[in-house]
């Protein structure tokens, strides 16, 4: 048998990890620069939002597992006799893939028998979700290890998020964009929209409006299908928002209206998720995305 473990870049609610049997190893959260929380556990998503919102010129950080996190995660399920597969948020944005590199050369050691294979899934956030809930659907379909790695290889390429934001400043404070365009940004009072691909960030156009931004995020989703022949049936989406909820929830339907609209047979729903604190850290608090990834063929 194998565990599936992942980092809590993934924004999967706890009753969702416990539902699909996926362990989580928490990213910290430090709000003053000198107390560090563990994120869900000792400081709640939305505490950390009304920090953002309470405190506009502040900029709290997030720091990765340590390897002594991942080994205390990884020890019981190797001593159990189950091997692991881990998945950790893009190594553009953080080490925590490092972190559980250097757990499983020390696991190694005391558990040769054990296979431990971490794996960069070049995604984040919502994407990152959607990722596991598909690995979770090959675990219980069956799949053997080595069937499980190669899927996940060429699954996690297929991810993709659109994304816009409140305000540059936290893109630019995280060193996510160029401080120049960033500021110019901000000078004329536009939005930026972005792609999020192969664990970069690209320019996918400008806003002045969120209004217009939603309808823009919208069909980059349908320009996305289309592209890649793909239907909406071949995959998973998920709406993913930071402190308003309720614009998350009208978001949703407006993408299920948009994809109806277009394809009349598609009868899915689209799922939505809180982004948490490891990505709104560069977000800020108003981010609003689409994230798209290929199903598993089962």
């Amino acid at each position: 048998m194998y565990k599936i473990i992942t980092d809590s870049s993934c924004d999967l609610p706890e009753s969702s990890l416990g539902d699909l049997d996926i362990i989580q190893v928490p990213f910290y959260v430090t709000l003053d620069g000198e107390t560090h929380q563990k994120e869900k556990i000792e400081v709640s998503v939305e505490d950390f939002y009304q920090f953002l919102i309470d405190n506009p010129k502040v900029f709290p950080k997030t720091s990765m597992p340590s390897i002594q996190d991942y080994m205390d995660v990884f020890e019981p399920v190797a001593k159990a006799g189950n091997d692991i597969i881990c998945l950790c948020i893009t190594t553009k944005f953080s080490g925590s893939y490092n972190s559980a590199q250097g757990a499983k050369q020390i696991m190694e050691e005391t558990y040769p028998d054990i296979k431990i294979t971490v794996i960069d899934t070049t995604i984040v956030t919502v994407l990152q979700g959607l990722l596991i809930i598909e690995i979770a659907k090959m675990r219980d379909a069956g799949y053997s290890y080595e069937q499980m790695i190669e899927e996940i290889e060429s699954l996690k390429k297929t991810g993709k998020i659109f994304f816009t934001v409140g305000s540059m400043d936290y893109l630019i404070n995280g060193g996510r964009v160029g401080k120049l365009s960033g500021f110019a940004a901000s000078a004329l009072k536009i939005k930026p929209l972005i792609l999020f691909d192969n664990g970069e960030i690209h320019n996918a156009g400008v806003i002045r409006s969120r209004n217009i931004g939603k309808k823009k995020l919208i069909n980059l989703l349908l320009d996305h299908f289309e592209s890649n022949k793909l239907t909406p049936d071949e995959c998973m989406i998920t709406v993913g928002y930071g402190s308003d909820k309720e614009e998350g929830l009208q978001f949703k339907q407006q993408v299920t209206d948009a994809i109806k609209e277009t394809y009349p047979q598609w009868n899915e729903e689209v799922s939505v998720h809180l982004i948490g604190a490891t990505i709104a850290v560069h977000t800020g608090p108003f981010p609003l995305g689409i994230g798209v990834i290929n199903k598993v063929k089962i």
